[in-house]
């Protein structure tokens, strides 16, 4: 049963007799005391605006209706004013009987002009004025002012008379899209519609076509602000695409150029059908609802969706959890849905609008128009027709005869890179109920549709066509499971369907090799890859379940399964794709968090790929799927990991990987590395720092840093320093490298990771070695923050010197660690479970432990420090950051470089790292080293280092 809506006169929201009645005692309380008059009458007008609000949100909460909530706050906002003008006029100015042509009028525009406001809103007023005003016109507007501005509204306001509205209106678009939305208040009617009559007669006529452009690029520069699309995870409610505005841009048109005053007047006029009016109803109402409830949340005007009210929204909305959807990820799809029946009744208005305008200019005109834009034929088609530039529909009933037109449309604009008038996408929309079984099973719809997807020129621009129009959602089920799908974490940037697209955005550039510079080596192969229609069929599809119970990797494998045979893929490439699918994240994982120095990482890998046709196609699915996740995920540091993953993975399965032993590389190494010093050294300082590191350091470092190295270290020799630090910026792979030369000792890292977090460096790896003469060689690479190598260079420098202070014992660590983070609140947004695993056959020689939680500042440093106390050796650490979510991995060995096997120990790690992860360590940060780390026997890591 639905709940009964109250008119904003009967929700009780103000007894505004009883708001008068008050006012009056007041003014002859303290005839002669105005300050009294004054705090008096704020304090009844505060309580009633509170009261009123208040009942204005319980019945949001009752009757959920967006739209009533806004009206019935402005209803309020109309009381009050009304209420304190006539109080000012009759009560503190004596000018409750001046004459008719004195009296000045209050108007309501903006939002607020269209009866609508939203709890934290401004108050937009025009005061509009007689031609000849009164001595206490302009001082009574500035009282009801100080009134309304002390009531802690934010009122903008503009003074003004008739002809001043009409001048100003003609040369600026924002006071004319103003006035067009003026509702009279209070005050002279007479004057209020005097401006409408003018402003209709000397404004308005005519200038139609001006008007509908001018909104029509401020719509379009405002979505280019906001990152033109629909579907970023925090949307602006107000501003963004597909939002508020862009239905108030609608509402704006059709009064100016079709002079009505309700929306529902569009049914009449053809503009929209019933349906679409129902559309533009439910979209307008939802939205408000979102709009009113962010800020009676939030307490202020806050318009952007944001994550950390997104879960108390779609509480407030009441949305429940379902099989692979949490409750907010609910609310967000929905939301997601009605900015694209935004953008799909958009689309249809300015269809007809361009239809209405064609058919109402003047003969000459009209004459001049047909002749100049006529249309033209498209070669190899009689159902589509070129116009200017686009392409639109040779009749309206091109669909109905043949459905497979509506795949053919885009298919024809692909292939002659035209535009789409807004008359086809509009027939489009109308015609969705075709896309059925038939049309899906269809043979040469899905060429089309296959010929789209793998096209040389813009795939993902027709894509995200289809997408908008609703087609790609009809025309694949499965994808439309998860069109304006979010995830609720800060990892992913847009949409899941978004995602997609952009990922075969990614995709079709590669191919095009415009990525030479970003992603050298996907450039590199990408031309050798031999089945590319099934590259593109598995970045479309890679995350298309996602949402559901399942692993979505493994559900999209049986989804592709399904798929691909009908859009003609064969047997061979279906399984393919398939594959492609279900591993689609394995090449990223191993890459960011496996030691890829270790044989067995290699193996793993090369094992799972098999041959070097899924290796290329996998490395290219990784990049695109990295690059389409959002602004700033992908880096040179990113793409470092998997070119070297790939390099090693190709050398074993082309069977190039060296049949040496271990030692004999590792000689061969120290021998090239001796040849390669600066033959200005004496042969002792050459063959001293040739023969300064264990074999693991020649093996995995490259010649290049391993001569840097030893230039360092030798320095710092020369300048008798126990403790110094270096750093080097790499701007393309975009990480800073901080090496750091110390005395041995086991919290070495620990206290490293203190600092960096103490300095906001976020690090991405660590290679941890010990020299042959009991020193630290320990390489940090952390996230580059500046563009400009000289400000990174700083940056580095500053980090360099915090460790520094810190291993010294000029700085505490814990101190520095709570100095950066005491004014930040531990996130409540999101929850990631604590989780930790052990593993003994993922390395020959090491146990890794994987641990996955809720980042912080310092994290780092703690979970190090737990491993320390547990008398474990890190040889290596990988930090990977998937948004609020960390993965980190320890490659470890006991003191005696041996794994951990024992049940108990590993129970015991789990134990200790879970209660740090859960911050339920603070005695940890209490313990950490902060003084000078004195020099200990090296045994631990060259027991490590030499095996």
């Amino acid at each position: 049963m639905e709940k009964k809506l109250l008119a904003p006169a009967e929700s009780g929201l103000l007894d505004v007799p009883a708001l008068r009645a008050r006012c009056e005692f007041i003014a002859s309380a303290n005839a002669d005391y105005r300050d009294r008059m004054r705090s008096a009458l704020l304090a009844e007008f505060k309580k009633a605006n509170s009261e009123g609000r208040e009942r204005a949100r319980e019945l949001l909460f009752s009757d959920g209706s967006g739209l009533q909530c806004a009206a019935r706050i402005s209803w309020l906002q109309d009381q009050l004013i009304t209420v304190l003008h006539d109080f000012t006029l009759n009560h503190v100015f004596s000018a409750g009987q001046a004459s008719p042509a004195a009296r000045i009028t209050v108007t309501a525009v903006g939002g607020y002009g269209r009866g609508t406001l939203a709890p934290g809103s401004d108050i937009d007023l025009l005061f509009l004025l007689p031609a000849k005003p009164a001595a206490w016109s302009e001082p009574a507007i500035e009282f009801m002012l100080y009134i309304l501005w002390d009531l802690g509204f934010k009122v903008g306001h503009a003074t003004r008379n008739i002809e001043e509205c009409i001048q100003l209106s003609k040369g600026d678009m924002t006071i004319r899209t103003a006035i067009l939305e003026a509702r009279f208040i209070c005050g002279s009617v007479a004057l209020f519609e005097e401006l409408g009559v003018r402003f209709d007669r000397e404004i308005v006529r005519g200038t139609g076509p001006e008007f509908i452009a001018a909104k029509l690029a401020e719509r379009d520069e405002r979505h280019r602000k906001a990152g033109d699309t629909r579907y970023l995870v925090e949307p602006n409610v107000k501003e963004g695409k597909g939002g508020l505005r862009d239905l108030h841009t609608l509402f704006w048109i059709a009064k100016y150029f079709y002079h009505i005053r309700d929306p529902a007047e569009l049914v009449k006029l053809g503009v929209l059908s019933r349906q679409e009016y129902k559309l533009f109803q439910k979209a307008d109402d939802f939205l408000w609802a979102v709009r009113c409830h962010m800020h009676f949340l939030t307490g202020k005007a806050e318009e952007r969706l944001s994550f950390d009210i997104q879960r108390e929204i779609a509480e407030c909305l009441g949305y429940q959890p379902h099989p692979g959807l949490s409750a907010v990820e609910r609310f967000m799809k929905h939301y997601f849905l009605v900015a694209k029946d935004v953008g799909d009744l958009t689309r249809i208005f300015c269809a007809t609008l361009e239809d209405q305008q064609a058919k109402e200019a003047p003969g000459l005109t009209a004459a001049i128009s047909r002749f100049t834009h006529r249309t033209r034929k498209i070669p190899g088609t009689l159902d589509f027709v070129e116009d200017r530039g686009r392409i639109t529909i040779a009749g309206p009933d091109v669909f109905k005869r043949d459905p497979v037109n509506i795949i053919r449309l885009f298919h024809i604009a692909d292939i002659n890179g035209l535009e789409f008038h807004p008359d086809a996408l509009k027939q489009v929309t109308r015609s969705l109920k075709l896309v059925n079984a038939a049309l899906r099973d269809d043979e040469e719809a899905n060429r089309l549709f296959l010929s789209i997807l793998t096209s040389p020129r813009d795939p993902a621009l027709s894509l995200r066509r289809m997408n908008e129009a609703g087609v790609l959602g009809r025309f694949i089920p499965e994808f439309g499971k998860i069109v304006a799908m979010m995830q609720f974490n800060m990892y992913h940037h847009y949409t899941v369907d978004e995602h997609l697209i952009r990922a075969v955005g990614v995709l079709a550039s590669i191919d095009q090799g415009r990525e030479k510079e970003a992603h050298p080596l996907s450039y590199q192969v990408m031309p050798a890859i031999e089945d590319r229609i099934a590259l593109y069929v598995a970045v479309l599809l890679h995350d298309i379940a996602k949402g559901r119970p399942e692993d979505h990797s493994v559900a999209g494998a049986k989804v592709a399964r399904k798929l691909c045979p009908r859009f003609g893929l064969s047997p061979k490439q279906t399984e393919l794709v398939v594959w492609l699918i279900q591993e689609h994240l394995t090449m990223s994982m191993v890459a960011q968090t496996r030691d890829l120095n270790d044989r067995k990482t290699i193996v793993d890998f090369a094992d799972k790929v098999q041959s070097l046709e899924r290796l290329k196609m996998l490395l290219v699915l990784t990049v695109c799927d990295i690059r389409a996740v959002g602004p700033g995920v992908w880096n040179g540091w990113k793409g470092q990991l998997l070119r070297t993953l790939y390099y090693e993975t190709e050398l074993l399965i082309s069977g190039g990987f060296s049949e040496l032993s271990r030692k004999e590389r590792a000689r061969a190494a120290r021998e090239v590395l001796l040849k390669a010093l600066p033959a200005d050294w004496s042969q002792k300082d050459r063959k001293t720092y040739a023969n300064l590191n264990y074999d693991p350091y020649l093996l995995t470092v490259s010649l290049e840093d391993q001569v840097r190295h030893a230039a360092f270290i030798r320095e710092a020799d020369r300048a008798r320093q126990t403790l110094a630090t270096t750093v080097r910026t790499h701007s393309f792979h975009a990480i800073t490298e901080i090496t750091v030369l110390s005395p041995d000792h086991p919290r070495l890292l620990t206290v490293i990771a203190g600092a960096c977090a103490a300095a906001g460096a976020n690090i991405v790896d660590a290679q941890i070695f010990t020299t042959s003469d009991g020193r630290a060689l320990d390489t940090i690479l952390v996230n580059r923050e500046f563009p400009n190598d000289s400000d990174e260079m700083r940056r580095a420098g500053t980090i360099g010197k915090m460790i520094e202070d810190v291993l010294s014992g000029r700085k505490r660590l814990p101190e520095v660690i709570a100095t950066r983070t005491k004014s930040r609140k531990r996130s409540r947004t999101f929850t990631v479970s604590p989780a930790v695993t052990i593993s003994n056959t993922l390395s020959n020689k090491f146990t890794v432990i994987e641990i996955e939680c809720l980042d912080r500042p310092g994290l780092l440093s703690e979970v190090t420090a737990v491993l320390s106390d547990l008398s474990l050796d890190i040889a290596s650490a990988h930090i990977t950051t998937f948004g609020e979510k960390v993965i980190d991995t320890f490659y470890v060995t006991d003191l005696v470089g041996q794994k951990i096997t024992t049940d108990n120990r590993q129970a015991n790690i789990i134990a200790r790292l879970k209660a740090v992860m859960a911050d339920e360590a603070d005695e940890l940060r209490d313990r950490m080293p902060s003084g000078m780390i004195a020099p200990v026997p090296a045994t631990p890591k060259k027991v490590r280092a030499e095996q």
